[in-house]
């Protein structure tokens, strides 16, 4: 074969080992090396001494992230940071390391090993696979909760800096942010608009642990904090209500439940802001696509396109107004009652 031929073949050889790196990656995060190498290189015994780690077995490990350009590998043995090990660290704005985490806990990697049913039969592999939804998994294992509410936590920050970049939120004197979590993006906002107020919505166990955030980022006097679940009610008074990363979890018959109650709250001068994907029917759009199916897998939901996003809107009484791109990759979603 010439190299042109081959060339493909190496390509997708690394699109399929792909799934090694991601665990690497993710067992280096869990183990805190990025910010052991933040002040300066170390070599595997060193680090392995830190973690509690097998010496040998670790310097197999980050020499195989090294030849991934997560770090680099010195000639004396040492490893040190590159710039994407930099993103691996805690005190990194918008740090991939809670994300890591998470994709590699025994929960996430064994739905994703169920792939194959969710394809062949429509239903979600972490639930047939664990026998309940993700939602009630981490209920019941509250350990697993917390990694995710950390890998939440952990990307909103940087899909927040997009998102307020690429609409005005500041023209809001009050902002409900609906399943917002532990307030990353609200605490991001409200850091930014001086003058505005905010809600924080969620279940009772995740908002429990907010109050911390909201007060190293100085906003908490700015903040009010309410327990509850979207399907049963939101709080009213509000002058814009944000979805966040919310509906993708969802199939359409749950969703729309989720609006329909977004629309008994908001009138006519007040709007529903939907921060989200929008898939895209051509071939680009990779990372969205690829969502998607991460969708499929856990917890059920879907990415759906700008029409699917303006069918669910008119089903409930309101009217797609205007979608704005972040550099993120999401889209502000703008919908006024109709």
């Amino acid at each position: 074969m010439d190299q042109q031929e081959e060339q493909p073949a190496a390509t997708l050889m690394r699109l399929v080992s792909g799934f090694q790196v991601s665990q690497a990656i993710s067992v280096a995060s869990e183990l805190g090396i990025a910010d052991l190498l933040g002040d300066s290189p170390r070599d595997a015994d060193q680090l392995a001494a830190t973690t509690g780690s097998h010496p040998r077995s670790l310097y197999r490990l980050l020499r195989a992230l090294a030849g991934a350009g997560v770090f680099r590998e010195d000639p004396d043995g040492r490893f040190a940071l590159t710039p994407l090990g930099d993103c691996l660290c805690s005190d990194a704005t918008g740090s991939v390391a809670p994300l890591a985490v998470f994709f590699g806990q025994p929960d996430y990697w064994q739905a994703w090993g169920d792939l194959r049913h969710s394809v062949q039969t429509g239903e979600y592999a972490f639930r047939h696979v664990h026998g309940m939804s993700p939602w009630e998994y981490r209920v019941r294992h509250p350990e697993a909760g917390a990694v995710f509410d950390q890998a939440m936590t952990g990307r909103s920050w940087a899909e927040a800096e997009a998102a307020l970049a690429a609409y005005d939120f500041g023209r809001f004197g009050t902002v409900v942010d609906l399943g917002g979590g532990q307030g990353a993006f609200l605490a991001a906002l409200l850091a930014r608009h001086q003058g505005t107020r905010g809600v924080l919505f969620d279940q009772a166990h995740v908002v429990a642990r907010a109050q911390p955030l909201l007060e190293a980022a100085g906003v908490a006097d700015r903040c009010r904090i309410e327990a509850g679940s979207i399907f049963e009610s939101i709080p009213e008074g509000g002058d814009a209500y944000v979805l966040k990363r919310v509906l993708h979890d969802w199939e359409d018959e749950d969703a729309l439940a989720i609006l329909r109650m977004c629309r008994r709250v908001i009138g006519a001068d007040q709007l529903l802001l939907i921060i989200d994907w929008v898939i895209s029917q051509g071939p680009e759009g990779a990372a969205a696509k690829l969502f998607d199916l991460a969708m499929l897998v856990s917890p059920g939901g879907r990415v759906r396109t700008r029409d699917e996003w303006a069918a669910l809107l008119r089903a409930t009484d309101f009217r797609l107004a205007n979608i704005y791109p972040t550099r993120a990759g999401e889209h502000v979603i703008e919908a006024t009652p109709a």
